[in-house]
């Protein structure tokens, strides 16, 4: 039994805002990394509890997150995967999973959300709008790979339920902003979901471990349980982005693909 582990920073618990614990220079981006690859620990602890035999830790964050000193030794980290996408996503992994994830951009009582950057207004894959969640559900289902577990703020738990029936999530913070920032420069946009509540770290990781034994413990047991949205080629692309003190919204649309992973990385 063979896991995809795809993690991400925006979507942990304790990790506040973007300026001060997200880029590979804020003044707290080593505790950052610190509390993600415990939560990503909690996972794979929970993983091999319930019976994997191989996990494969993606870091998904695009300064790179995961503190391989503190990694689980059990677990393999990809790191600035050689390569565009699927990041190093293949038929050999039976699940896959996120932990740290945030929602997508204009997610209403999200957390720090975005869609690749702060400067992405929305991106749809066959008129369906997705995250970077989404775009690795869908390529899940090219290679035959199962979406199981997912944590990060509540709304992205919702967002991941909506592209995914039956997966196990856990909520770790809950952002408290209404409305969707659809209005907001790049700049702008990067501190409106900075509000939260956020749980204690321990008790996340806690709650991430239990998470994911269950949910690898019901794909060995009914992996049917488990059901994302379809899509089907042809596909297509169109990526909106935010307006500027000095240039309009933009949109971008690429159609007729017969190869999403050809698509995504257009």
């Amino acid at each position: 039994m063979k896991v995809y582990l795809m993690t991400d920073l925006e979507g942990v618990a304790g990790v506040l805002d973007v300026a001060n614990w997200c880029y590979s220079n804020s003044q707290y981006y080593d505790i950052a990394k610190k509390l993600l690859t415990d939560e990503v620990n909690a996972a794979i602890d929970g993983f091999f509890a319930a019976g994997a035999d191989e996990v494969v830790v993606q870091d998904g964050h695009g300064s790179g997150a995961i503190d391989i000193t503190l990694l689980d030794k059990r677990a393999t980290l990809q790191n600035k995967w050689d390569g565009p996408y699927p990041f190093g996503l293949d038929e050999s992994y039976d699940v896959m999973a996120w932990v740290g994830q945030h929602p997508k951009s204009g997610t209403e009582y999200g957390h720090l959300c975005h869609t690749g950057s702060m400067a992405v207004l929305d991106s749809t894959i066959n008129n369906i709008s997705v995250g970077e969640y989404g775009v690795h559900v869908f390529l899940g289902q090219i290679f035959n790979v199962t979406p199981i577990f997912a944590s990060g703020c509540r709304a992205f738990t919702k967002e991941a339920k909506n592209l995914v029936k039956g997966i196990k999530t856990i909520a770790v913070k809950k952002g408290t902003t209404s409305g969707t920032g659809d209005e907001c420069t790049a700049e702008e946009y990067e501190v409106r979901n900075i509000a939260a509540v956020h749980l204690k770290h321990q008790k996340a990781c806690k709650l991430i471990r239990k998470g994911a034994k269950k949910a690898l413990k019901r794909y060995i047991s009914k992996p049917n349980s488990f059901n994302s949205v379809k899509i089907y080629p042809p596909y297509s692309r169109t990526l909106t982005i935010r307006a500027t003190p000095s240039t309009p919204q933009q949109t971008i649309t690429k159609d007729n693909f017969n190869d999403l992973v050809l698509l995504l990385n257009s």
